[in-house]
């Protein structure tokens, strides 16, 4: 039974969807100006991994990710560099999902973009000026009047008149009431624009979103996710543009993933402390990146630091080294349900992961897997080879151990010769009994990060560290 915590609601629900067997899922996705970073990074991986699940579990998933193609940063961004916006996004959009696929991160299966989306916009917004939960501002914008909706500040706990009274005295005399926020902005000189009832202008970044999951998913759906700095004021305004607009409740449960931090601040473009999914690939595989935002419970803080990503090169390492020498078929079949160690370990995963997605908990399991495989190896061949197949497929609903156990651990190199070579030597040397010379060869070879495994029969395998 998935229990799934729900951000609205501050506490562990039982997920029920809305028609069964079906999830509608919406997530925050990328605002396109620059590369992604860590912190972009775990959102997608966080509920890349849900939507593998919930496929694990026999739902049918409407996953949907919206990309943000217009807003200030992105014309701040194109006006620097002297480039139309355009082409600055598209560039953007193509590294993100160059960083995705990296990340063994599955597409969604759609992906609506928020230039693309301009007449479902503007119909919303006619909606709300309409039904009067919209009006337009002294200065040609349009905005949203927030004391109109009365559950505002339900999902973020915050109370309009507390709000109200912490603004500052500048407002925008624009606007009715200074918490009010705009869904249509007039276009200023040399800015991209749309044609609009209000005259020519683009849409603000809250209603974008509103836009994009109600015309995807209908006007109710069940789950809507993205991090937590979005929860106020992007998916409280969401919930109020939306209910406005269509007088349905507008998402069944909210999950928000937490930060990544470094050194405990927040890791944002803003505070200029954040590494690019590109720089952290420089050092790191994929896989062990993936491996490490999974560490943490997707609702903790995410401490990044070069320690962490290590011990999960290490972590990973184990996984594999526990499938090396074992024939692995190459599509694993699930689990076998019967009785057994294996059908307890998929028990225990599956335990952990309808806890509100618990995977530190089944990377656990995982470990304990790989442990009882190393146990019977070459002792119980028919006992390796469903424990082996038990790894592998627990592992792929996380999205892990995707690579061939002997290319992971000795990496893509070009000086295996070389040291398949020195490994020869060293054999040779032992069996001169020319042990100075033996060790001297180990050093060598660990120098370069090239770690040396004896087997009983004189063998020798290789991997790097």
């Amino acid at each position: 039974m998935l229990k799934i915590h729900n951000t609205l609601t501050r506490a562990k629900e039982v997920f029920t969807p809305r028609i069964a067997g079906k999830v509608g899922l919406y997530v925050c996705g990328m605002t396109v100006y620059d590369y992604c970073h860590v912190g972009h990074a775990r959102v997608m991986v966080v509920f890349d991994t849900v939507v593998r699940y919930l496929r694990y579990s026999n739902y049918e998933v409407t996953y949907v990710r919206n990309i943000t193609d217009i807003d200030d940063k992105i014309i701040h961004r194109a006006n620097e560099n002297g480039e139309d916006f355009l082409a600055l996004t598209e560039r953007f959009i193509v590294a993100m999902h160059e960083d995705e696929r990296a990340l063994s991160v599955l597409p969604p299966d759609i992906e609506p973009r928020a230039t693309q989306s301009i007449p479902d916009i503007i119909a919303m917004i006619e909606t709300l000026i309409a039904k009067d939960f919209a009006y337009i501002g002294t200065n040609g914008d349009v905005f949203y009047a927030v004391e109109k909706f009365k559950n505002y500040g339900q999902l973020s706990g915050k109370n309009l008149d507390d709000l109200q009274a912490g603004e500052r005295v500048d407002v925008d005399l624009a606007k009715r009431n200074p918490m009010d926020f705009v869904l249509w902005k007039m276009a200023k000189i040399d800015e991209p624009f749309w044609e609009s009832p209000w005259g020519k202008g683009r849409p603000g970044w809250h209603i974008e979103c509103s836009a994009m999951s109600t015309c995807c998913l209908g006007n109710s759906f069940d789950i809507h996710g993205g991090g937590m700095d979005l929860q106020f004021p992007h998916h409280e305004n969401e919930i109020a543009q939306s209910e406005g607009a269509t007088g349905e409740k507008f998402v069944n449960l909210w999950m928000h993933n937490g930060f990544v931090r470094i050194n405990e601040e927040k890791m944002s473009k803003s505070l200029g402390n954040f590494f690019t999914v590109r720089e952290v690939l420089k050092q790191y595989r994929p896989e062990i990146i993936r491996f490490f935002i999974l560490t943490s419970h997707y609702r903790s803080p995410l401490n990044y630091s070069e320690e962490q990503l290590n011990d999960a090169g290490a972590g990973l390492t184990r996984l594999y080294t526990a499938l090396r020498d074992v024939e692995i078929q190459a599509h694993p079949p699930c689990p076998p349900s019967n009785t057994g160690e294996d059908s307890d370990f998929k028990a225990r995963f599956e335990n952990a992961m309808n806890d509100d997605f618990n995977t530190p908990v089944a990377l656990a399991v995982l470990f304990d897997v790989a442990r009882e495989l190393n146990k019977a190896k070459e002792v119980e061949p028919e006992k390796t080879r469903i424990l082996a197949a038990t790894l592998k497929s627990l592992a792929s609903i996380l999205g892990l151990l995707n690579d061939n156990p002997e290319t992971f651990l000795k990496g893509e190199s070009s000086d295996d010769a070389e040291i398949e070579q020195q490994i020869q030597a060293r054999i040779d040397a032992k069996k001169a009994k020319n042990w100075a010379l033996a060790d001297q060869i180990r050093d060598e070879l660990k120098a370069k990060n090239v770690i040396l495994e004896d087997s009983p029969d004189g063998s020798t395998r290789w991997r790097r560290d």
